[in-house]
């Protein structure tokens, strides 16, 4: 069949299907990026971003301006197309359980676009097991090319790490781990093929190490805390020509859309079995909890003016999802305190200055370790908290 794109990307617009559309055109493939969402259609028309994503820019400008990008609102842009990636977000309930049944009902709904002949890509994350319901969806009578290729990319920065990552890639047949090896070989260091269930749980597996990694720091951060050591001072004694301890992250807040959930969804598919990671849960989601209860001792938290500075997930972008940054403004406010709150990257009307915060704020508390950050002066009596190099008093 005669295709007009090399590869659609359902999902185009997002986190994971931008940067990676953008990418796949930068190598001369003819790449649609497929979504509904008109305002951020708009942006990547004019070669914006509606995110932060480092390099990814130029190259979306580069990209539109030869052709090699195209968006479209239009289902029927799948149709046209050879590849198929789907790079929609996996919705989790209330519990951080997967609701599979909504992404596959998203699958059917994109059938009469589909056909044998076609690639399928996967590249959400997914519950173990989703893919042979994907595939039972799809319809087992005829043979669909389907393939599980997820992304292991760091928030802001995929232009880089796409280029530099090995790319798993796990398929029901071969052709459908061939074709895959071969479209990912134009933008991958390198190819590592493996079975369908493995591919689904080193996906989870990789974002709960992370996780956990996060809670053991953040909870030796809430042992030295109460014993009045720097745990930052503790870390630097452990980590320095100490390779086996190496790892150890600096505390932080441990969030974004990914490591919570995936951790969550390894531990409903072995039925409540997963301790580690609900231990992890209950240190990292707790750690909001814990900074206020050590203000608390403090001082009195009613109509004091708290400042939060950094309300994104991480670092250096605009990402708010699931910040525990406003799970620590919650936590103030209940607690009687005025609380201002600042961002570099994320925008919100009821956004304050870090200006504004140094100003008129007597507790601060950066929450997310933006760059603009590291050369801000602050008063003498401001009670500064900056959990990632851990609180000096």
């Amino acid at each position: 069949m005669s295709y007009k794109y090399d590869i659609c990307i359902v999902g185009g617009l997002g986190h994971i299907g931008l940067p990676l559309g953008i990418v796949f055109a930068s190598k001369g493939l003819k790449v649609c990026l497929q979504d509904i969402n008109k305002d951020s259609a708009e942006i990547v028309s004019r070669g914006e971003l509606p995110f932060v994503e480092y390099e990814a820019e130029p190259l979306l400008k580069k990209t539109l301006k030869n052709g090699n990008l195209s968006i479209s609102l239009d289902s029927q842009s799948i149709a046209e197309s050879k590849n198929i990636i789907i790079a929609i977000g996996t919705p989790v309930d209330e519990y951080m359980n997967s609701r599979t049944r909504e992404f596959l009902e998203f699958i059917s709904s994109l059938k009469e676009y589909l056909n044998p002949d076609q690639l399928i890509i996967i590249r959400s994350s997914v519950a173990p097991n989703a893919c042979e319901q994907i595939k039972r969806t799809l319809g087992e009578g005829e043979n669909w090319k389907l393939s599980y290729c997820p992304e292991r990319i760091v928030q802001g920065y995929a232009i880089k790490e796409l280029k530099k990552l090995p790319q798993i890639v796990a398929g029901f047949s071969d052709d459908a781990v061939n074709e895959a090896s071969d479209l990912f070989q134009n933008i991958s260091s390198s190819i590592i093929k493996t079975t369908m269930q493995e591919a689904e749980l080193a996906k989870l597996f990789a974002n709960s190490w992370r996780y956990i990694q996060f809670a053991i720091a953040n909870q030796f951060f809430m042992i030295c805390e109460d014993q009045g050591v720097d745990y930052n001072k503790v870390r630097k004694a452990m980590v320095e020509g100490y390779e086996r301890a190496s790892q150890l992250p600096s505390a932080g807040f441990a969030a974004g859309p990914c490591l919570l959930k995936d951790t969550m969804q390894i531990s409903s598919f072995y039925q409540g079995g997963f301790l580690l990671g609900h231990s992890a849960m209950m240190v990292n989601e707790g750690l909001p909890n814990f900074l206020v209860n050590q203000m608390k001792s403090r001082y009195e938290l009613k109509n004091r003016k708290v400042g939060i500075l950094g309300m994104a997930f991480k670092a250096d972008v605009d990402d708010i999802r699931d910040s525990l940054s406003f799970r620590l403004s919650k936590i103030l406010k209940f607690s009687g305190a005025q609380v201002l709150c600042s961002d570099e990257f994320a925008n919100n009307p009821e956004f304050v200055t870090k200006e504004e915060i140094v100003e008129k704020c007597e507790t601060i508390i950066i929450a997310a370790p933006h760059s603009q950050y590291a050369d801000l002066k602050f008063l003498d009596s401001t009670d500064v908290i900056d959990i990632w190099k851990s609180n000096p008093q």
